[in-house]
């Protein structure tokens, strides 16, 4: 495992979801619902930043490496993961859709890992849609932590439930844009 900065702060992105997680499970005597709900957001935010900069640093610094490679994503999904399933417990996403969202990130993980064995993880590179999902998954979960007034209106769980509708159903556009890509290749080597 090289240690280098880009690892290091995937590691950092990966101790951050304990914290996160257990910022809920404070009494409100130590934090209030609102502060409750503002450190998750900012906790979820700084950890979304560091996904952007990690990759960024491993390629401007040359630091790019196979264990990063694999951490990075996997970070990723830890951390939405948590997310949702802290968003369900708290009632503020149905569970339905944090199924989806979690059920295709490990399918489509799943499908990288064979596609890789088989020498074709080309084909399930990410795609436009896919980086559209994640940019409406991570600003959806953000308005749901943080769920109070943002401006004319509207709440951070008004409009992050409709765009959490959103990244569920580009969620499913995008695993089938992925079978569709594999499915030629599953009957070539199944």
């Amino acid at each position: 495992m090289p240690f280098n900065l880009p690892n290091l702060l995937t590691w950092l992105r990966i101790l951050m979801i304990p914290l996160f997680v257990g910022i809920f499970y404070l009494s409100n005597q130590w934090l209030s619902p609102f502060q409750q709900n503002l450190f998750a957001t900012l906790l979820f935010a700084a950890a979304a930043v560091t996904d952007w900069l990690d990759g960024y640093l491993a390629r401007v610094l040359n630091q790019t490496s196979a264990f990063g490679a694999f951490l990075d994503p996997v970070a990723d999904k830890l951390m939405v993961a948590a997310a949702l399933i802290v968003l369900v417990e708290l009632g503020r996403v149905h569970a339905l859709i944090a199924f989806i969202i979690i059920g295709r990130e490990i399918a489509i993980s799943a499908l990288r890992e064979w596609m890789a064995k088989i020498g074709e993880s080309r084909s399930v590179a990410v795609s436009f849609v896919g980086k559209v999902k994640t940019t409406a998954q991570m600003a959806a979960i953000l308005l749901l932590l943080y769920q109070h007034h943002i401006a004319w209106g509207i709440t951070g769980q008004a409009l992050g439930t409709a765009l959490i509708y959103v990244a569920a159903g580009l969620t499913l556009l995008s695993m089938f844009y992925y079978l569709k890509r594999a499915l030629p290749l599953a009957a070539k080597y199944g």
